[in-house]
């Protein structure tokens, strides 16, 4: 006889899929405990099984090499709709079991007693049960046990699936702290990237120069500093438009950082006004390279995509430290005048601080 439905059959079936046991491998906390129900019974077969929507599936089992039965011929089945131990002494005799396959084939079922695993909620996920293929009785003594070890499989069901969330609690908190990092890391280059050029802004200026020339490196070599800006900039603007002016001032960032090696650095200041680090580099060397970027900027053309082959100059100063200047302040100032001296004496040029 087919074992009817639990009234609360969605919801058992539900917190059966919450502890992911099902079809796992074996383990031997729930082997041992199977085969300590066999020997204090005195049975030859002993199985945990947890009764799915369709199926028995046996996590432990001593005596049956079977894996799993259809639910329809399943005792289990019918241990589950009870909240204390169903016991068949023959179920030869029993009219739910008489013709079931388990009893009249192999391994011809006769005894059999299941302790139902109950969860907090009352759902029954399954039984720890008893079978001998001969008629018999248990004592007192042995049904208690089967109660406290089915409890014992629960108690090891919940550790697992607290086992499980802890570590899915713990891939979350990794996952999100991970998130956060990437975060953070962006926000921390977002906050010293302009947003005009994609290069850096003032902000990365000043952290740059505040490290280099601290006291903690007092062991840093020469660093030049360039400021410089777009001749007849607003001409730009007037003639093709703010968006249009912005993309040239990427581009022209994208010209000099051309000419730059890898510890080079160019900022934008603001407007159409510009900063080039070069670390550990004398003026001489600076002014070589500075002249570079005068000519490329001379020599390109801008707003190619647009067809308007835009072309600008651009004025420069230069200033060394420590030769023209012994802190931050100085240097920045010193170049500033520079670049109004190469505005000046006539644009499109290179002023360097006179020597001292």
């Amino acid at each position: 006889m087919k074992a009817d439905l639990p009234t609360n059959e969605s919801a058992r079936l539900d917190a059966l899929r919450e502890y992911q046991i099902l079809d796992t491998l074996p383990e031997d906390s729930y082997d041992d405990i199977t085969r300590l129900a066999s020997e204090i019974c005195d049975t030859p077969i002993a199985l945990v099984s947890l009764v799915d929507s369709d199926r028995q599936w046996f996590k432990a089992k001593v005596g049956l090499e079977a894996s799993e039965t259809p639910r329809d011929v399943a005792f289990c089945a019918h241990a589950i709709l009870q909240s204390d131990l169903l016991i068949i002494r023959d179920a030869s005799e029993d009219s739910r079991f008489a013709d079931n396959p388990l009893v009249t084939d192999g391994p011809q079922i006769r005894f059999y007693a299941g302790a139902p695993l109950i969860t907090a909620k009352g759902e029954a996920m399954g039984t720890l049960c008893i079978i001998d293929s001969v008629p018999r009785n248990l004592s007192e003594k042995q049904k208690s046990a089967l109660r406290a070890l089915s409890r014992q499989v629960m108690a090891q069901m919940e550790l697992r699936r607290l086992v499980s969330e802890q570590k899915h609690y713990q891939r979350t908190l990794e996952d999100y702290k991970q998130r956060l990092e990437e975060t953070n890391a962006q926000l921390a280059v977002e906050s010293v990237t302009d947003d005009v050029s994609g290069f850096h802004n003032t902000r990365f200026l000043h952290q740059y120069l505040d490290a280099y020339l601290s006291r903690a490196n007092i062991s840093a070599q020469q660093l030049s500093l360039v400021f410089f800006d777009m001749d007849g900039f607003k001409n730009v603007v007037d003639t093709h438009g703010h968006l249009l002016g912005a993309k040239v001032l990427r581009e022209v960032a994208l010209v000099v950082h051309r000419e730059l090696d890898m510890e080079d650095r160019i900022i934008r200041y603001g407007g159409d006004e510009y900063v080039v680090i070069l670390p550990e580099q004398d003026k001489e060397q600076a002014l070589s390279k500075v002249e570079r970027i005068r000519q490329a900027i001379s020599f390109a053309q801008f707003l190619q995509e647009e067809q308007l082959n835009v072309r600008v100059t651009a004025s420069f100063g230069l200033s060394t430290f420590p030769e023209d200047a012994v802190n931050k302040h100085q240097l920045l100032a010193q170049a500033d005048q520079c670049l109004f001296q190469s505005k000046e004496a006539g644009k499109n040029r290179i002023t360097l601080t006179p020597a001292k």
